[in-house]
């Protein structure tokens, strides 16, 4: 076997054992089934050539079982909603494998072609991580807050605020939202207060517009299908977005922050979660000189925050944590402020 298919091999198991142990033993089970397909030479093989030296930053399983669950939702293969607990169905992997690949061999253009699309996991509970980070940055300045994202995906989790969050002895946020994100938050909790959004902008190579039945569909079809509270989370987000304007726009990140701006009397605050990941080095290093200079230009009239959720390592081989981390301008000290699970809850605050 060459190193491209094993490499490829590698990437489907390892997304099955990660969602597996993240609460989706569905795709835990799937994974390995189509690892065992490509194996054998079947039509999972087939669909993936020319993928096989894909990095893994492309998350190409991701795209492929977000493809297939779009078949599912979308109409075009009724004989898997039964399997699928996404559209009420009762995941069997016995019955349903032969299934998925006649359906898989009838589909395989759609299915080609879902390569090509980032995924976009628009995960609504890391809402609780950036909404708690901006309550610790904004704490006693109670400045407007110019909010910008990068790998913003449909902008969801730019509406933070508009979510209800509840936590041991407390709760933060509308109580009537369509979003409630529960047990946000253990530990030293975010002081209790208000953030005053003026300005949200999002930015992605492939933002989705989730305020019509094209973009709900695209981005219901990345979330694990057995998970149920994500799902609902992101069906009421949606829900808040056709209320809550924001702007997309198509950008790399590098070009997002080469953009961005500071302005007199609001705390700027450029954020991104689980997004790290999918840059290239290259592209790293430009967000972070773009980062550098706004921090170099922010002063006490017009400060700067760099907020994210993503993963960190002690060091080599140690394992991967997720933490939320800061830095403000001027000044630019970082700061962790908690760990949590990439999709958010808890949140464990330092």
């Amino acid at each position: 076997m060459s190193g491209g298919a094993e490499h490829l091999l590698h990437m489907l198991r390892s997304q099955g054992r990660f969602c597996a142990g993240s609460g989706s033993p569905m795709y835990g089970e799937l994974f390995e089934l189509v690892a065992g397909d490509v194996e054998a030479g079947g039509v999972f093989a087939t669909i993936l050539s020319g993928h096989e030296d894909a990095p893994s930053r492309h998350a190409v399983p991701l795209r492929l079982l977000g493809g297939l669950h779009r078949l599912v939702l979308d109409g075009r293969a009724p004989q898997l909603r039964r399997f699928y607990p996404s559209t009420g169905g009762a995941w069997d992997a016995a019955s349903a494998w032969p299934e998925i690949l006649r359906t898989a061999a009838a589909n395989a253009d759609p299915l080609r072609g879902a390569l090509h699309q980032p995924p976009q996991t628009n995960e609504v509970g890391r809402s609780a991580a950036l909404i708690g980070g901006l309550l610790r940055l904004n704490h006693g300045s109670d400045l407007p807050i110019r909010l910008f994202e990068i790998g913003s995906s449909a902008g969801l989790n730019m509406r933070a605020d508009h979510y209800h969050y509840r936590y041991d002895g407390g709760r933060w946020g509308p109580a009537d939202s369509p979003v409630t994100i529960d047990d946000a938050w253990r530990g030293a909790l975010p002081p209790d207060g208000a953030v005053r959004i003026v300005e949200r902008n999002g930015y992605d190579i492939a933002p989705v517009d989730v305020t019509g039945a094209e973009g709900e569909v695209t981005a219901l079809s990345y979330v694990w299908p057995d998970q149920d509270a994500r799902l609902r989370r992101l069906r009421g987000a949606i829900a808040v977005a056709r209320n809550v304007p924001a702007a997309l726009e198509r950008r790399t990140a590098a070009e997002a922050v080469a953009g961005l701006t500071l302005a007199a009397g609001a705390l700027t605050v450029l954020w991104h979660s689980i997004t790290w990941q999918y840059l290239s080095d290259d592209e790293r290093a430009a967000v972070r000189d773009g980062i550098e200079a706004l921090g170099g230009r922010a002063d006490a009239r017009s400060p700067f925050a760099h907020l994210t959720l993503e993963p960190a390592r002690d060091g080599p081989g140690a394992p991967i944590r997720f933490l939320v981390r800061a830095r403000s301008w001027p000044g630019g000290e970082l700061a962790v402020l908690a760990e949590c699970h990439p999709h958010g809850p808890p949140v464990n605050w330092q």
